[in-house]
């Protein structure tokens, strides 16, 4: 956990046009990094060979409701990704089970030929039988096919980080990333990650193929993964956290009323500045890929990389969200 950061100063602000549409009615800001900061705090090397920024982007949002069929405004989406990679974005999580099938589409839609670093981290070993619906199928024939359907998708020769989005508990995993390994020894696969998984599931699989990285839901208020978060910082593997501002409706971190509201008034942020910037500060291997399809949104969510807290700050916030706090 980063406890040696300082405070930044403030000194820029975004467009009026923008700061009119972002959420929370609170003035939305870029804060300028200071000298101090090294880039080991803004980046981490995924797999040992990967370099990738922390904050990256997540596209399940650019997608129909139900996180079905192509997302309303495609032209907006693909403008969304454009400029998350403007705005130093090197690291986009997708999933073949997002549309399904149209997320990555609409990636290489947007983005390719790609930009010289940009990784793009896909999964597979879900279905959807409907908006809304999701079925785990770790039968290593249909990864294997998976696999190589994504590629296709993305248009790329290889996929840097392909994750098991979850273990499907009627197949044994070793069968299922057995078939990943065979997909990595041909060149499909660069690295593997897990979704949704403990630290023993973790061990389990490295008897089968290496993990870099895995990718659990965690963020303020929802630490449920801190044993695995603790696993992974130990092991420096990354921990993708998703739903990292709380995700939609009722538990979403942007709705009034919650613990931050207060603390972020103070530091003149958005509670999702904050929730952010708390998140990056918790561990040097956290990965947040907070997901929208609003450019307005984007743009506050990536200011959030340049704020910093003092220990004491961090441990003020850390409180708030822990059972005695106010959630």
């Amino acid at each position: 956990m980063h406890n040696d950061v300082t405070r930044r100063t403030f000194l820029a602000a975004l467009s009026a046009s923008t700061a009119g549409v972002l959420t929370g009615g609170l003035q939305k800001i870029v804060a300028a990094a200071s000298a101090s900061t090294s880039k080991s705090e803004e980046t981490f090397l995924l797999g040992g060979d990967v370099l990738v920024n922390r904050l990256g982007f997540g596209a399940m949002r650019l997608t129909g409701e139900g996180i079905w069929g192509w997302p309303p405004d495609r032209e907006n989406a693909k403008k969304v990704l454009r400029r998350a990679v403007e705005l130093g974005v090197n690291f986009i999580d997708t999933a073949d089970a997002y549309g399904p099938e149209t997320n990555e589409l609409l990636i290489a839609e947007a983005l390719y030929p790609y930009p010289k670093g940009l990784v793009i981290a896909t999964k597979g070993g879900q279905t959807r039988p409907g908006p809304g619906q999701w079925e785990q199928n770790g039968r290593p024939e249909y990864l294997t096919q998976a696999v190589d359907k994504s590629l296709k998708r993305l248009k790329l020769e290889r996929i840097d980080l392909w994750q098991l989005h979850r273990i499907d508990r009627k197949v044994p995993v070793e069968e299922s990333l057995g078939a990943i390994k065979k997909a990595q020894d041909a060149g499909k696969i660069r690295h593997v990650g897990l979704s949704e998984v403990s630290a023993a599931e973790i061990e389990q699989a490295k008897k089968v193929v290496p993990i870099v990285s895995i990718q659990n839901r965690y963020n303020f208020t929802d630490r449920e993964s801190e044993a695995a978060l603790n696993y992974c910082q130990k092991e420096k593997m990354g921990f993708i956290p998703w739903a990292p501002i709380g995700g939609s409706g009722s538990r979403s971190l942007s709705k009034a009323g919650n613990a931050l509201e207060a603390e972020a008034k103070r530091h003149n942020v958005s509670v999702v500045q904050l929730a952010l910037a708390w998140l990056l500060q918790r561990s040097p291997v956290m990965l947040p890929i907070p997901g929208t399809s609003s450019l307005a949104h984007l743009e506050e969510n990536m200011a959030a990389e340049k704020l910093q807290l003092s220990a004491d700050e961090w441990k003020r916030i850390e409180g708030l969200g822990r059972p005695h706090g106010i959630l």
